[in-house]
């Protein structure tokens, strides 16, 4: 959770990595995942300079929703669904599953996109 330091008259709150889990949301990790998801999905499709209808043909959806990722409203998305979103892009997704260190108190989900 979050660290407070405190120098001088100035109160300093560090994040924890994660801004909905600082903001105490249920989800955080679910939240967390699809915004990695759909902000790499974004530079890919920035990078692809598309416009939205030629994006939304390519990922089979309709192009309201690639305005939705785009202003990253994570609703209506699943993890899955990005997932498959970023192979249509030819990407690779690779899950994998391990022990968690014993420093911490329980597992999480990240996201490294390369």
């Amino acid at each position: 959770m979050a660290r407070k330091s405190k120098t001088s008259s100035d109160v300093v709150v560090f994040g924890s990595g994660n801004v909905f889990a600082d903001l105490g949301l249920a989800d955080a990790e679910e939240r967390q995942t699809k915004l990695r998801l759909v902000f790499a999905i974004n530079q890919i499709l920035e990078s692809l300079q598309l416009t939205q209808a030629a994006a939304a043909e390519m990922l089979k959806v309709n192009q309201p929703k690639i305005s939705a990722l785009q202003n990253y409203k994570l609703e209506g998305f699943s993890v899955e669904r990005l997932m498959t979103f970023l192979t249509a892009l030819d990407r690779d997704v690779e899950i994998a599953i391990k022990k968690k260190p014993s420093s911490r108190a329980s597992g999480k989900i990240r996201v490294i996109a390369a």
